[in-house]
């Protein structure tokens, strides 16, 4: 099932840019489609709890539904099974939870993402006029550490702003040194050189 256009790389910077006016973001950097895809889930995962935060489980969560194919490298073949299986356990995901998530944002939204400042315009009282989950702590130690590390930068005139992608946002998961939720992503067999290569090594730009 196809729930996302390629519009929808235009549309996040598009919401990226009218959060950051209305100070629910951080302008200090920007992400790929695929981020960004993960990132929509995300949010409607700590909905689904309604959590005031969105958490890095929740990140990965939409990391591994939107992306799985191609992060599952990762991982030798003969473990992608019992990997796929550990991370809807660590992501507190039953397919149950996803269909009802998916007939939800479809309802609300169509079969493409729908541009996010749509609902986060402000009311006529001067509030946002949605109250959108906002990232926790530890998801945002997380993106500064991406921040610090990417290889990737848009540059306009004396501004570098960082552009995170899926891959650079996993490493600096599995790099929290601390968190349960690094140890247990390590215990998966995840290959971390390899991944570690491809994220500051990088073939080829980026999507965004």
């Amino acid at each position: 099932m196809k729930i996302f256009g390629r519009k929808a790389a235009a549309d996040a910077n598009r919401a990226r840019a009218a959060r950051q006016r209305d100070g629910q973001l951080s302008s200090s950097h920007r992400v790929t489609l695929d981020l960004y895809r993960a990132e929509v889930l995300a949010a409607m995962m700590a909905k689904s709890r309604a959590s005031d935060s969105i958490e890095t489980t929740d990140l990965l969560a939409g990391m591994y539904i939107s992306n799985w194919e191609r992060l599952s490298r990762y991982w030798a073949n003969s473990k992608q099974e019992e990997v796929e299986t550990l991370l809807q356990r660590i992501c507190r995901i039953s397919p149950q939870r996803w269909h009802s998530w998916i007939e939800s944002y479809q309802a609300s939204h169509g079969e493409s993402v729908k541009p996010m400042w749509q609902r986060l315009r402000r009311s006529k009282n001067g509030r946002a006029g949605d109250n959108s989950p906002s990232l926790s702590t530890d998801m945002l130690s997380v993106l500064k550490q991406a921040e610090r590390i990417t290889p990737f930068h848009e540059r306009s005139g004396a501004t570098s702003t960082p552009i995170l992608t899926t891959e650079c946002v996993l490493l600096c998961i599995l790099r929290n040194s601390g968190s349960e939720i690094s140890r247990r992503l390590a215990a998966t067999g995840i290959d971390e050189p390899k991944l570690e290569r491809d994220v500051l090594l990088p073939r080829r730009a980026p999507l965004t």
